[in-house]
């Protein structure tokens, strides 16, 4: 048996590691010694999903691809925390760190590309160290910094408007910090994005909190030893004391040019992934430069390494690389985005194909060349991004009827059949899985379950957006033999029980706060991305008595009011029923004048919108309107709209107008897994469109009264549906309280009542709740009962604050 060659990777990241994965799956672990260099301290780990460390949702241990261990288990010598110094080509040697050197046969170059920092006044200290408070965005130690800074800090700047900056953005908003994007171009994310489109994920992050600065150099870094904040080349300052540089990446060549290789904006290589200067070299991922482009997304990666894997294991040596279509779908801050092929039209006879709507965020622009998708950008609404992918990859010819590659036609079961898909189409962009290799997964038998085709597989695992059709793939190859995933039962994450089982747990165990649930049911160890759901469902079991760390609530229940994109505050006082008088409108009115509000609105639930208002004016603005708190900040009963009923109205046959009134009277306040909106109509005409509200009541011939459960008319519209038909206002409030309870004990966090309906079923929810099937109605009645009288108006806290520091704004707002 012949000696194994040597093969040198240099490069522990994404490309590099990836390329020896691949190399073993193909049997390459019987042709080479592997040698590995990495310049980090660890294993290879996902550099997609550190937005989501920053931010909270992942922990570092869970961003891991191979830990150290993995590399001795597979034979491989990994230099980890070794930086390779030079390239002998002479010798075919690679020199690392003073005293390594490693003989090679075959030598790939994968070091990937490092932030591009720009020439900026004030950047560095005499030392040649960065400022204290300037941060960049690449590694697991950078976000160590950044979290570890951000404890003490007011406000950050994200210099750079790009996917990585926008990612490190949306980290320091989930860490409490008032976020800043300061970005050189005219729009966001020029590089995949047109200029509406661009104008539109604006609107949609300053929504989010963010506050974003267009056409900005960045010419100096105030502050002496420390960053005190941001000048601009236009004159104009920003004070800050932390700055994050994400304006880009440069492809890491220094190491292949210093060895005489070919290097342009990357080491250049052929179509057979190698350098044309030396047979025994070749060059993979954000380094590599192919046929004049650099790529910079994971997908083309996965590509180069699959093609190189199959040359160098000598299972198909007549591998070419030819390039890629380039496509991706991901999420910016939470907001979907599937990109592919061109983004303006290149040629005369291109057509273009868009639909915006500006105020849910959604921008679809299909690009048309000859009757095939030379292009597409969908923001906000990925769900046709599967199906037009499939006719970019296939060149497919597309239907004369344009709308069906937008939205799905009435009357279509799916907006995607996983069966018509090829197996070598790619599902996970973030982790470079195929459907193949999905359903070669499900079919060995251990992966019946979407959790363990995600962890057996890591598809879905990045920025999660590709999780349906991992789902549908599931369900095509599985043949039924599905097995049920418990976690998808859990209330929160972090708590591994679904919610009867959790409540039962915190009642057994009088668990009052979110601290002692985690102790208690989570080992000690505390989910960020639970808190906030265990503090409302303490709330509901415990009512008055339970303990409120306000660290665990979102800044909106903290303070009792709804926080907008610049850090001020809406206030909108309870109008019960929408009916109110000349006098509240008077102290509204100088309210408003008092503390210039910079906007006062009606709302669509009847109430009047206070907008602008400062976290240190939040006490004094309660105190002098002297109404109570509408709740529009929280997941819980927001208003009861009502139209005039029998008292003014012709068609009226039901007093709606009192109804409303005690309908919110006895139920404002009660929390629940989603915000609830009611309505109350006085007839069928329904004006206050009573039957597509989470609960509502119509009034019908005879004085008698139908219940609607279930009903939305917003992103999703729904009539509700009759859960029974009453004769008198009590009974209004009877069932309406037995079905809240019933919703707040076992609707999912965050679940709407129109999905809850739709889960349980009508049918069930009638037996449960009018038959009393199971007997359960005199305690549901109990229960809701129990939860009106432990109300509280927050707003009293204007006089009894909850803590000192209540409502202190370290964050100066944005002055109107």
């Amino acid at each position: 048996m012949s000696a194994k060659q040597r093969l040198i990777v240099i490069g522990n990241g994404m490309a590099g590691a990836r390329l020896v994965e691949d190399l073993l799956a193909r049997g390459g672990g019987d042709k080479y010694e592997i040698v590995m260099f990495g310049d980090e301290p660890y294993g290879n780990y996902n550099r997609i999903l550190l937005s989501g460390v920053l931010s909270g949702t992942h922990d570092p241990k869970e961003i891991f691809i191979n830990p150290l261990s993995w590399y001795l288990e597979k034979g491989i010598r990994l230099h980890s925390d070794v930086r390779v110094s030079a390239i002998d080509r002479e010798r075919c040697q690679v020199l690392g760190g003073d005293t390594i050197t490693e003989p090679y046969d075959q030598l790939v170059i994968a070091t990937g590309s490092r932030p591009f920092v720009p020439p900026i006044e004030g950047l560095r200290l005499d030392s040649g160290r960065f400022k204290e408070g300037v941060f960049l965005f690449r590694t697991l130690q950078d976000c160590d910094g950044i979290i570890k800074f951000a404890g003490r800090c007011r406000k950050a700047v994200v210099i750079g408007g790009g996917l990585l900056g926008l990612e490190a953005a949306r980290g320091l908003l989930n860490l409490g910090v008032e976020t800043h994007v300061v970005h050189l171009m005219s729009h966001l994310m020029e590089v995949q994005l047109d200029g509406p489109a661009g104008a539109v994920l604006k609107n949609t992050l300053e929504h989010l909190g963010v506050q974003v600065h267009l056409e900005k150099l960045t010419t100096a870094i105030l502050g002496n030893d420390e960053v005190k904040g941001l000048q601009f080349k236009d004159g104009t300052t920003l004070d800050c004391d932390m700055v994050v540089i994400s304006a880009g990446i440069r492809a890491n060549s220094e190491l292949a040019q210093a060895a005489g290789l070919k290097v342009e904006r990357g080491i250049v290589v052929n179509d057979f992934l190698n350098c044309p200067d030396d047979p025994k070299i070749f060059a993979v991922g954000e380094c590599a430069q192919h046929r004049g482009q650099v790529y910079g997304l994971v997908a083309p990666l996965w590509e180069q390494t699959a093609v190189l894997a199959d040359r160098l294991s000598g299972r198909n040596p007549q591998a070419v690389y030819s390039g890629s279509k380039v496509s991706t779908k991901l999420k910016v801050m939470g907001v979907e985005l599937a990109v592919m092929g061109d983004k303006q039209p290149r040629e005369r006879e291109d057509e273009e194909v868009s639909y915006v709507e500006r105020s849910r965020g959604i921008y679809k622009k299909l690009i048309i060349r000859n009757g095939q998708l030379a292009g597409a950008i969908l923001l906000g609404d990925s769900l046709r991004a599967a199906s037009l992918h499939q006719y970019f990859d296939q060149g497919s010819e597309l239907p004369e009827n344009r709308a069906e590659l937008l939205f799905p036609m009435t009357g279509e079961a799916k907006p995607l059949t996983m069966a018509y898909v090829p197996d070598s189409a790619q599902i996970c962009n973030c982790n470079g899985v195929s459907k193949g290799r999905l359903v070669q997964a499900i079919q060995s038998g251990c992966c019946r379950s979407l959790k363990s085709l995600c962890d057996a597989t890591r598809a879905g695992t990045g920025c999660g957006s590709c999780k349906p059709q991992v789902q549908a793939i599931l369900e095509m190859a599985s043949d039924g033999l599905m097995v049920e995933d418990p976690s998808a039962h859990y209330y929160v994450p972090g708590i591994p029980l679904a919610k009867p089982a959790l409540i039962q747990a915190i009642k057994e165990q009088g668990l009052r706060s979110v601290s002692a649930v985690f102790e208690a049911l989570a080992g000690g160890r505390e989910d960020a991305g639970s808190k906030v759901g265990l503090a409302s469902l303490l709330k509901t079991v415990w009512g008055k008595d339970y303990d409120d760390e306000r660290d665990a609530r979102f800044i909106n229940d903290r303070v009792h009011a709804n926080v907008q994109k610049d850090r001020t505050f809406s206030v909108i006082p309870r109008i019960y029923g929408g009916v109110t008088s000349a006098a509240e409108l008077r102290r509204i009115a100088d309210v408003a004048e008092k503390y210039s509000v910079p906007m006062v609105k009606i709302t669509g639930g009847q109430r009047i919108d206070l907008l602008g208002i400062s976290k240190e004016n939040l006490p004094k603005v309660w105190q002098d309107l002297g109404m109570p708190s509408g709740h529009a900040y929280t997941k819980a009963f927001r208003t009861c709209k009502t139209c005039v009923g029998t008292e003014f109205c012709r068609y009226g046959v039901g007093d709606s107008t009192t109804l409303g009134i005690q309908i919110e009277k006895r139920f404002q306040g009660i929390e629940s897994p989603h915000k609830m909106k009611l309505a109350a109509a006085g007839c069928p005409r329904n004006c206050s469109e009573a039957t597509t509200k989470d609960l509502g009541a119509v009034a019908i011939e005879g004085g008698r009264w139908e219940i609607y459960i279930g009903g939305a008319a917003g992103s999703r519209v729904r009539k509700g549906d009759i859960l029974c038909v009453v004769d008198t206002h009590q009974e209004v409030l009877k069932f309406i309280g037995r079905f809240m309870q019933y919703y707040r004990e076992n609707g999912k966090y965050l679940e709407r009542t129109y999905d809850f309906v739709e889960r349980i079923g009508i049918e069930r929810l009638r037996r449960l709740l009018v038959d009393d099937s199971e007997g359960i109605c005199p305690r549901l009645d109990e229960e809701i009962q129990a939860a009106v009288d432990a109300y509280a108006d927050p707003w009293q806290e204007a006089v009894h604050q909850a803590h000192p520091t209540q409502f202190l704004d370290a964050l100066a707002p944005v002055k109107h």
